[in-house]
């Protein structure tokens, strides 16, 4: 059973990133990058579960927020303006083996750094 543990992730620029745990509450364990200021923490979440007909799922949801300054009555505090989310589900029969669930990892790598991906996700272009 691997232990939760720091994760360093790149960003588009390819700056390291630093999420480290922050705790394992049931069977979901957390990751935040800290920003000083909880409701701007970038988290991300993993679990896994097994489902009422034997399959196995993997679920990763991440959010990214955007925090701003406000002033309200001369008073600045952090306010979230905007996030991004992610949702990953991967579902595996029961009788898959460690080989096949690596390939399916793999293609979905891929899949991620294609330039039809990038183009669907980062410009918003709908394929056609």
């Amino acid at each position: 059973m691997p232990q939760l543990a720091t994760a360093v992730l790149k960003d588009s620029a390819n700056a390291d990133h630093n999420f480290t745990p922050d705790g394992i509450q049931g069977n979901v364990a957390t990751l935040v990058e800290s920003t000083g200021v909880p409701i701007g923490n970038k988290s991300i979440s993993i679990s896994v579960n097994k489902t009422t007909n034997g399959r196995r799922k993997v679920i990763v949801k991440a959010q990214f927020p955007v925090v701003q300054d406000a002033v309200v009555s001369g008073v600045s505090r952090p306010t979230v303006v905007r996030a991004g989310y992610a949702d990953i589900t991967l579902s595996f029969d029961a009788t898959s083996s460690t080989a096949e669930r690596k390939d399916v990892i793999a293609y979905i790598k891929s899949l991620l750094g294609t330039e039809m991906f990038d183009d669907v996700a980062a410009d918003l272009q709908p394929l056609y």
